[in-house]
């Protein structure tokens, strides 16, 4: 995801003194087996799977557009696979044969990832429209448009669905009907995923700053000023969150202050973070333009490791189980131990992998830039 533009911070004056004292999530953060409904597997953004893998994986099925390509990560929910397309496509696949199912046609297609509640799919275009679609028909249920391309996938808060838009809006709608509930106005671009902690959201934005959002009014509850813009979507970690930058950093930041904890720069090399971190209770793990995947405490932001493929890397790491799974520009998908970063496996998908891994009980699935779905599991 690219967005360019240029750490102090800022806050309003008591609206984060009663919300600090207690959290209670919006959705049950719990990382499930059988599903992965959001863009990093949960409304924490922590890209944690529940589930495991075998150790050795095999392709079980793939499936080639005839143009077109996968830029997102898909959602998987009740044994079907969504995704959407640059060919103008949200597809409906079978997890267990890889069948086409349906496909709800656009004019310009997707390089969003869709949220699954319900029933419902909830995604936006790159003609700025964000739509309400059927799970089981590929119906239209309804459609709400912005004013830009939409990259942001969707989150959900009590009954409503938030997503942002090229627009530099944050969208709050109704879920059920598509009413506009509230937006909130950046000066910038706002292309990731808003992270939900209790009655707040996160949004990494083009405009170099960590917007806090009270999700009942629509409100600026304060800001954190990162110095760079990104595209990157915020993860969190108990009292923690972590977000990479266009300025070739990463931030670990107390949410409930909010103010900056740590920063960390890799030694050579330094290059623009574009994909998203997976984080567990020990370890940030995030991708670089630099070709490397790095994994920093994630008390203090020091480096533990990092693990170099042949491409650059903007897909946003998994974890499951003792391995983290990342894919790369250099069109392999490799497994790494979590706790040395030693490669453990690897798989040659011959396309740019862009998008993320999306994973189930015993299933990894990933699309390509060559128009190639792929999932993986045991023979």
């Amino acid at each position: 995801m690219r967005c360019f533009r240029s750490p102090s911070v800022s806050i309003l004056p008591g609206l984060f003194v009663a919300f600090a004292a207690s959290v209670v999530w919006a959705d049950d953060p719990k990382p499930e087996v059988d599903s992965w409904k959001l863009f990093r597997g949960d409304p924490l953004a922590t890209g944690v799977s529940a589930a495991t893998l075998p150790d050795k994986l095999a392709v079980l099925w793939t499936h080639e557009l005839e143009n077109g390509w996968f830029e997102s990560t898909p959602a998987i929910v009740e044994d079907r696979v969504f995704i959407g397309a640059t060919d103008g496509n949200l597809y409906a696949f079978s997890l267990a044969a890889g069948k086409e199912l349906w496909a709800f046609e656009t004019d310009l297609g997707f390089n969003a990832s869709p949220a699954v509640r319900d029933g419902r799919i909830y995604i936006g275009d790159m003609d700025g429209r964000f739509y309400c679609v059927d799970a089981g028909s590929g119906k239209e249920i309804w459609y709400h448009d912005s004013e830009a391309e939409i990259n942001s996938s969707a989150n959900f808060y009590g009954d409503k669905i938030l997503f942002g838009s090229q627009d530099g809006v944050l969208y709050c709608l109704d879920a059920k009907s598509g009413a506009l509930a509230w937006k909130y106005e950046s000066e910038d671009q706002i292309r990731c995923f808003p992270t939900v902690v209790e009655d707040r959201a996160f949004v990494a934005g083009c405009d170099g700053h960590l917007h806090v959002v009270d999700l009942t009014s629509g409100v600026a509850a304060g800001s954190v000023s990162m110095e760079a813009p990104t595209g990157c979507t915020p993860a969190v970690r108990g009292d923690l969150l972590f977000v990479g930058t266009e300025g070739s950093n990463v931030f670990g930041i107390d949410w409930k202050t909010p103010k900056i904890v740590w920063e960390f720069s890799a030694e050579r090399r330094q290059m623009p973070y574009r994909g998203s971190a997976a984080v567990t209770d020990d370890l940030v793990l995030i991708g670089s333009l630099d070709k490397s995947l790095h994994a920093m405490s994630a008390t203090s932001g020091e480096s533990v490791w990092s693990f170099t493929t042949q491409g650059r890397i903007e897909s946003s790491p998994v974890v499951v189980g003792s391995r983290v799974f990342i894919g790369s520009a250099d069109g392999r998908l490799y497994a790494l131990e979590l706790k040395t970063g030693r490669q453990l496996w690897e798989y040659e998908t011959g396309g740019s992998l862009v998008g993320s891994p999306a994973v189930v009980e015993g299933r990894l699935v990933i699309g390509t830039d060559d128009g190639t779905l792929f999932c993986f599991g045991s023979k």
